[in-house]
């Protein structure tokens, strides 16, 4: 090999190098921003992405591109632009960020394992700390920062808006069940977090994580005895929470009564009504990205489920609070389909081969709570939730990975 091609060489191993180093330290930092700094964090995962796809050019290594998971994500990437060609294009493409972390995470930085480690120990440290700040709001009327409850009385934890109780939801599990390594630490854990998200008093937080519960006793037999203690308890504590705290009582209880029994008028059926209506009208091709909120407010999707105006324009938010029916908003029928196709095939690759460890089953029951088709999201693309929804995801693929490779 000649000087200039030796020189060449040891660059592109010296850039490679460093290219790893950067997106390593990206990856610790992450964590972090998406605690405090969404901006941050949104430019980091995209960096994250674009070193990746970086690296995979400089070495060659494409292979990652066979993976029907990632085939799946790219046609429903495709048809959503497709779908927004004549809209939102822009954002449209910018979507792709978001799975290329999960597969920059999955097959590039974790393959260290330190890396690995590290990252779900800040997942696990950020639990504690959401869970602190949610403890000094409710005991002192103010978290650590000096911040008070939200305006219906949640906890909103280290946040200044109500954002506890959704990323406890979704970061909760894989931390419980590395904690619980006795019977005793099982039940404490369990009871303790279906305790915290009762006195967090966000319903769809709370009903999500006592579907983690009923996951966990299914999934792992060492944790069946802890996951019925959490529901016993769960029962007693609703019954003590009118004493307790009675705001938590009149959002958990009361509200979440009434919003049931009356679905079809209230704001979220409004919602639902709203989003069928759309995509009736566009059952191909949808209404392209941020189709709902383009859409909401014109009248000839004023549709309600009692034949009345759905409450017309003054019901109309950003997305449709679901992520399936975001799906088939913005992309249609197909639009829809890929993306239940995908999350299927995202719970499968990383479902395979879970056995007795810990973090693997906790990051699959996250990512299934995350993905249950029956529940209210925010928008699919928002952080922090999509942040952490991605990390988990990478980190549940690199495991997946190594004990399956491909």
């Amino acid at each position: 090999m000649s000087s200039a091609a030796l020189t060449a060489t040891r660059g592109s191993e010296q850039a490679e190098r460093w290219i790893d180093r950067l997106g390593a330290g990206l990856t610790l930092i992450l964590p972090i921003f998406l605690l405090h700094g969404r901006a941050p964090a949104d430019v980091t995962l995209s960096l994250i992405g674009v070193l990746f796809l970086a690296q995979s050019a400089m070495r060659r290594e494409w292979g990652w591109l066979r993976r029907p998971w990632v085939r799946i994500a790219a046609a429903w990437w495709v048809w959503l632009v497709l779908c927004s060609a004549r809209t939102d294009l822009g954002q449209a493409l910018a979507v792709v960020r978001f799975p290329l972390l999960a597969a920059a995470l999955g097959y590039w930085v974790f393959r260290q394992n330190w890396l690995r480690v590290w990252v779900a120990r800040l997942l696990r440290w950020s639990v504690l700390y959401i869970g602190v700040q949610c403890l000094a709001q409710f005991g002192f009327g103010h978290n650590l920062f000096g911040w008070p409850k939200g305006p219906a009385g949640e906890l909103t934890g280290p946040f200044t808006k109500p954002r506890a109780g959704p990323v406890l939801s979704r970061i909760l599990f894989p931390a419980l069940l590395v904690w619980g390594r006795t019977r005793w630490r099982q039940l404490a854990v369990m009871v303790g977090a279906v305790a915290l998200m009762l006195l967090v008093a966000q319903r769809m937080p709370l009903l999500l994580t006592l579907f983690g519960v009923a996951l966990t006793g299914l999934l792992v037999k060492r944790f069946r005895l802890a996951a019925i203690g959490a529901g016993v308890a769960a029962v007693l504590l609703l019954a003590a929470l009118p004493v307790v705290s009675p705001s938590a009582a009149q959002r958990v209880l009361t509200q979440f009564s009434k919003q049931m029994s009356d679905f079809g008028d209230n704001h979220y059926g409004e919602i639902a009504a709203r989003s069928v209506a759309i995509v009736k009208a566009h059952p191909m091709m949808g209404a392209g990205f941020d189709g709902f909120r383009r859409l909401c407010d014109q009248p000839e999707y004023f549709q309600g489920w009692n034949g009345d105006d759905g409450g017309g324009a003054a019901m109309c938010v950003q997305h449709p609070h679901n992520f399936y029916m975001q799906a088939a908003v913005e992309g249609g029928v197909p639009g829809v389909l890929l993306f239940a196709a995908l999350a299927v095939s995202w719970l499968v690759t990383i479902g395979r081969g879970l056995g007795g460890d810990a973090l693997r089953t906790g990051l699959f029951i996250a990512a299934a709570i995350h993905l249950w088709p029956i529940a209210g999201n925010t928008d699919w693309v928002a952080m922090p939730l999509a942040g952490y929804f991605f990390v988990q995801l990478g980190l549940a693929l690199a495991y997946a990975s190594k004990a399956t490779p491909a």
